[in-house]
């Protein structure tokens, strides 16, 4: 990872791809697997895009693990007055380590922040710096600037499941249940279901080679060796399309849920791998707690009604649970991809830094 992040052309890829600039839906290749009209294919693929029930395909980014290991809640009151909590938002949906926030109404804080970063040394460096970002940068008020905070850490190297469209499953589920299904106002047929599992699933949709030669300069040959070596690598994952909320479909709700697991944890562990309401399930030693999931469910009830399922399953093997509801309402910024592409950037003009001192050197 540290020798591909020193490499500039592989990060101008990196840049395209992860964004998603130089990534399109293969109509034709839906088409032929859907049996339906390229332009029905392309009118339902752009009402799915513009509903923002999916979001246009992107490079997955597994690599971001590797540099940023350390996934924080970090559970902090907003800014009491009006102005500065704009202020306070608007720095919530800027900043390079935040993936997703949420404000909340359990617990003793207000908002929830969840966070990439590289270490804990790293992240007390960037909390004690935070206050003059946000008087220098976003205009916030002595007050507003300072706040607590309570801080909870999980690794990145520790998940048992990762599977952020796995809530496909829940709405194909719920189309057939009622014959009828709408998102965002938008009305669901079966063309729209199938073409979801097909972009979800990553079919259908390709790299735009033209483009990246443009921007590179690079042969087409030699786009395509350097994808390849970063997909071997892990650092790129082949391309999906994903839900806006990355994990979360629309209009479903969030659990953020820590559990005690008193036995038959590899057991429990093999169910939450294949259970459709999970996305993203870690291993964690918080307290008494030691499974960290995050879940989609279509209400607080449906929630209920899934952890009593598991209790009957696994009689006595579930302990204390400490669970979190976020509804789409409470959602203020929900985007994994400003972050990688933020670290992108950071090591572009480290490398282009690097190379103007050494310019500057050798004319001196």
């Amino acid at each position: 990872m540290s020798n591909l992040l020193k490499n500039e052309e592989d990060l101008i890829l990196m840049q395209s791809l992860v964004s998603g600039e130089a990534v399109n839906v293969n109509l034709s290749n839906l088409s032929r697997a859907l049996g339906k009209h390229r332009n029905t294919i392309r009118k339902k693929v752009e009402k799915l895009f513009n509903h923002k029930i999916l979001d246009r395909p992107v490079f997955r980014f597994p690599g971001l693990y590797q540099y940023y290991p350390l996934l924080i809640d970090l559970q902090l009151d907003l800014p009491k007055t009006p102005q500065d909590r704009k202020k306070f938002e608007n720095w919530v949906k800027e900043d390079p380590y935040i993936f997703a926030a949420f404000s909340s109404r359990q617990g003793d804080y207000d908002t929830i922040l969840f966070v990439y970063h590289k270490d804990i040394t790293n992240f007390q460096i960037y909390m004690e710096s935070l206050p003059s970002i946000l008087k220098s940068q976003y205009g916030l008020s002595e007050e507003g600037a300072n706040f607590n905070s309570s801080t909870t850490y999980f690794s990145n190297q520790r998940i048992i499941k990762y599977d952020p469209n796995s809530g496909i499953h829940l709405i194909e589920s719920d189309f057939k249940a009622k014959g009828e299904l709408t998102l965002n106002g938008h009305p669901l047929d079966i063309v729209d279901i199938e073409i979801m599992k097909q972009l979800v699933d990553g079919n259908g949709i390709k790299a735009n080679y033209a483009a990246l030669c443009e921007k590179t300069g690079l042969h087409r040959k030699t786009v395509e060796k350097r994808i390849a070596s970063l997909l071997k690598k892990n650092i790129l994952a082949t391309p999906i399309c994903r839900f806006p909320n990355y994990f979360v479909p629309p209009n479903y709700v969030l659990t953020y849920s820590l559990f005690e697991i008193k036995k038959s944890k590899e057991k429990i562990i093999r169910e939450i791998v294949q259970d459709p309401y999970i996305p993203i399930g870690y291993k964690v030693l918080h307290g008494k707690y030691n499974i960290l999931l995050f879940g989609n469910h279509h209400s607080i009830g449906s929630h209920l009604r899934w952890e009593e399922n598991y209790r009957e399953k696994f009689p006595d093997a579930i302990g204390s649970a400490s669970i979190t509801y976020l509804s789409p309402q409470m959602t203020i910024s929900f985007d994994r991809k400003i972050v990688g592409l933020s670290l992108i950037k950071n090591k572009m003009n480290a490398l282009r830094g690097k190379r103007l001192r050494e310019t500057m050197e050798l004319q001196s």
